[in-house]
């Protein structure tokens, strides 16, 4: 799915727009025991729990795609003939009604998902949406419908319990305090499928959702999926890292990285102008390229492709989201750290004076200390 397509299926998370006419699920405690079942219909439910509803399930399609938004990706194999993907299948075209098959996807989410001794409600929800025509320019013609996209939404999120608040008792004309027993907090994980890819159901895929980016919840993927869970944007940019200082060497240093980060921060930045909808993607030839023309000799760049290969996967591509960060450049030693607007990153030098390692940055006006502004003496 490209970010179009995602904001097309996000926009319909809303009670007037969804043809969602049921939320089913289960509330299951630390000990992997169900409290109870949930099977609610939306057309007697009070707005107010409609809405909660909807936007939990909004919150398992939100976030960044490549971030909090992975792929996840079947094999042919797993589509023509798997118990993971026929129980999904028969979910979606049941609409969720099948009973059966919801009991056994809850056993399989219950059984392997860890929230930390946290009880949690699993919740399900099913749409059927009436796919409008985009014409060539772009314009969507709702009355120019040929296809139904079919596909369920499931949010975990975690319960806990509310905070004593202080409250007014008319009764009384008193004030007292009370908390609520059991609050439903956003969503940890959830998963869509199938997918919404050139504006039909792509069933190869699923779209897998994680609040944190740096706990994807392997668990749950080889429960559910059976796939080999994708890194997460936190392990992808620490793997790059270590690749990128370990086939480095002493080349290293301070202006090729600064060069590496600006050059990639420059796409990142022309990608977001042009408001392209598919995701931006950068492969390892091409960093290597980037290296090249900062004078790394060849060797230590075909030792940084063969690593990216082995740590990422063959011709891997890789989102340049999750391998800087384009928002913050920073500088740290064992004394001292600093920020600097990635923009303006190059105004900062390292240099050897009189035999010690130095990080220059220049300090003409407007510098402060603490708030407070100061000159600084000339010599």
């Amino acid at each position: 799915m490209n970010q179009k397509e995602l904001n097309e299926i996000r926009r319909r998370m809303t009670p007037n727009k969804s043809n969602i006419s049921k939320i089913y699920g289960c509330y299951v405690n630390s000990n992997k025991a169900i409290i109870s079942y949930l099977e609610e219909s939306l057309g007697i439910m009070p707005q107010l729990e409609i809405e909660k509803y909807m936007i939990f399930l909004k919150k398992a399609l939100s976030g960044s795609l490549g971030k909090n938004l992975v792929d996840i990706v079947f094999s042919t194999q797993q589509v023509h003939d798997s118990d993971e993907h026929r129980l999904l299948t028969s979910l979606t075209n049941s609409e969720l009604k099948d009973a059966a098959a919801r009991e056994q996807f809850y056993q399989k989410v219950i059984q392997s998902l860890d929230m930390e001794d946290c009880n949690y409600l699993i919740l399900l929800a099913s749409d059927a949406y009436d796919v409008p025509h985009r014409g060539k320019d772009d314009e969507i013609q709702a009355d120019a419908s040929d296809t139904v996209f079919k596909y369920i939404i499931c949010a975990a999120c975690p319960v806990r319990d509310g905070k004593p608040e202080l409250g007014y008792f008319s009764g009384e004309n008193e004030f007292h305090g009370y908390a609520t027993k059991q609050i439903v907090a956003p969503p940890e994980l959830g998963f869509m499928f199938p997918t919404f890819d050139a504006r039909a159901a792509n069933i190869y895929n699923a779209l897998f959702y994680s609040k944190n980016t740096a706990q994807i919840h392997h668990e749950f993927i080889d429960a559910v999926f059976h796939t080999k869970a994708p890194m997460s944007a936190d392990e992808q940019k620490e793997t790059f890292q270590s690749v990128l200082a370990d086939s480095l060497a002493d080349g290293c240093s301070y202006d090729v990285i600064q060069a590496v980060h600006e050059q990639i921060r420059e796409r990142i930045e022309q990608h977001k102008e042009r408001k392209d909808p598919d995701s931006l993607d950068i492969t390892s030839r091409e960093v290597g390229q980037i290296l090249q023309s900062n004078g790394i000799p060849e060797e230590q760049i075909q030792v940084f492709q063969e690593r990216c290969g082995e740590e990422f996967g063959d011709e891997a591509v890789l989102n340049p989201r999750n391998i800087i960060d384009s928002g913050k450049f920073e500088l740290v030693t064992p004394q001292v750290k600093i920020s600097v607007d990635p923009e303006y990153s190059y105004m900062v030098e390292t240099k050897m004076i009189d035999g010690k390692k130095y990080i220059l940055i220049p300090a003409d006006d407007g510098v402060e200390v603490n708030g407070v502004n100061v000159k600084i003496a000339r010599d």
